[in-house]
């Protein structure tokens, strides 16, 4: 299977997920990485089976320019609904928030992974759960890693969540008030979900922040499944 990632970021450094991937090298997997994509060409996309996005709308770590332009949402639209997969990780969720900010419009991309990143509280444990019975969930047992807990705002109708993540308050209620990133009240909230589009399939995974997320082995299976799930395999 040939994966293409998509990382680096202002704040999310490629090295996570480049090491994070690298279990799965010489197991059914051809992995290339794209971190600067200022030179980006949008119809390269068609020569993978999967897409894995773990970059939010910044140009590199260093450039925090946008470059999910028109061209590239499309391209992005297209590749999935004839078939081609994409696995959205962590960071890839940041997209529309941080090109907002801009005044530039990645609906399109938004609309495709059926999501937008809302918050997310200091770092802290994360217990994360499969839900049901699914190919992306198959063997992944209950696992807690420090991890930034993101929560979303979910745009697509026909998302099916097949993981939760839960997250407990930090700090007491008084303070919550005053610094509310610290001091999240506990939450529950989306893992892992998939949903298609066409011929094709994409797959959200929320956590991944750092690299303890990554090599967790079963945060690996999860995550071998689901390149397997949107490739169709």
């Amino acid at each position: 299977m040939r994966v293409l990632l998509f990382c680096d970021d202002h704040y999310h450094p490629g090295e996570v997920p480049t090491k994070g991937m690298e279990p799965l090298r010489g197991k059914g997997f051809t992995i290339e990485v794209a971190s600067d994509t200022s030179q980006f060409n949008p119809a390269t996309i068609f020569n993978y089976n999967v897409i894995v996005m773990s970059k939010c709308d910044h140009i590199s770590k260093e450039n925090k320019d946008s470059w999910k332009t028109p061209e590239v949402q499309a391209a992005f639209v297209d590749f999935v609904e004839k078939g081609g997969g994409l696995l959205v990780t962590h960071s890839g969720t940041v997209a529309g928030t941080d090109s907002d900010a801009k005044g530039n419009d990645t609906g399109m991309l938004d609309n495709l992974i059926g999501c937008r990143f809302a918050n997310h509280p200091n770092n802290c444990p994360v217990t994360v759960a499969p839900l049901k019975p699914h190919p992306i969930t198959d063997g992944v047992e209950l696992f807690c890693e420090v991890d930034e807990h993101y929560r979303l705002d979910i745009l697509a109708d026909d998302i099916d969540i097949v993981a939760a993540s839960y997250a407990p308050a930090q700090g007491d209620a008084a303070k919550y008030e005053t610094e509310p990133y610290f001091n999240f009240p506990e939450c529950i909230a989306p893992s892992a979900y998939v949903r298609t589009q066409g011929k094709g399939r994409v797959c959200v995974l929320t956590p991944g922040h750092d690299l303890n997320v990554w090599l967790n082995p079963q945060f690996q299976k999860l995550l071998k499944n689901a390149l397997k799930w949107c490739a169709n395999l």
